[in-house]
């Protein structure tokens, strides 16, 4: 079941890639390696270009194409990136490097909730991206949420997850709803946060754009 919305109209408006970064798509989705949507990864950039943070922490790497996508697009910018999964931290690795991004990019192997911070390149970061395991999503809040200061934004990707936070649980597989509670129990409590202003859009698998104040 995927209840996520498609966006041939608009999809047929984004500019052409780069023939490394389409080759990056084609290799993700023949693999079946999860990155984010075309409408929402454009999204997103959009978004940071807006913005205009000068440093970016991302939760959940996978072969490194969002982090490759926010250094193309904003060439000041210092990030660093977090892979569980060794075989997509090597992958990771070698994309990065053929990209000649790894002077920028700062990939860090290991469970993002086991990871000591003190490794990272920085110690604030203006925008921080979760894009790692849905269920998880509090406790990456709670861990990474201290290193962005007041008017850093932090963005979440999946928030719909495929459409299962939309319907009633009863209707979700059984092996996913642990997963679909928690990832909503996250939503009503992050959309009620005094401490940021949030917003959620239907854009992609959904995405929520909280500013801190």
């Amino acid at each position: 079941m995927d209840m996520t919305t498609s966006h041939p109209y608009i999809t047929t408006y984004i500019k052409k890639r780069s023939d490394f970064l389409s080759n990056m798509e084609q290799f993700a989705k023949e693999q079946h390696i999860p990155i984010m949507e075309l409408v929402a990864i454009e999204s997103l950039l959009q978004f940071l270009r807006m913005q205009q943070p000068k440093s970016i922490l991302e939760v959940g790497s996978a072969i490194g194409y969002s982090a490759i996508r926010m250094a193309l697009t904003l060439p000041e910018a210092v990030i660093t990136t977090i892979e569980k999964d060794e075989s997509r931290f090597q992958l990771a690795s070698t994309y990065l490097d053929q990209a000649g991004l790894t002077g920028r990019i700062q990939i860090v192997h290991g469970d993002a909730l086991e990871i000591d911070m003190n490794n990272f390149k920085l110690n604030h970061y203006d925008a921080l991206f979760i894009d790692a395991a849905k269920g998880q999503y509090q406790r990456f809040f709670d861990k990474f949420s201290p290193l962005v200061p007041s008017g850093g934004v932090i963005y979440c990707d999946n928030m719909l997850m495929h459409g299962f936070t939309e319907i009633d649980i009863k209707e979700v597989p059984r092996r996913k709803r642990t997963m679909v509670r928690n990832l909503q129990q996250f939503t009503q409590w992050l959309m009620n946060h005094e401490e940021y202003e949030t917003t959620f859009l239907p854009i992609g698998d959904g995405i929520t754009i909280s500013i801190k104040r």
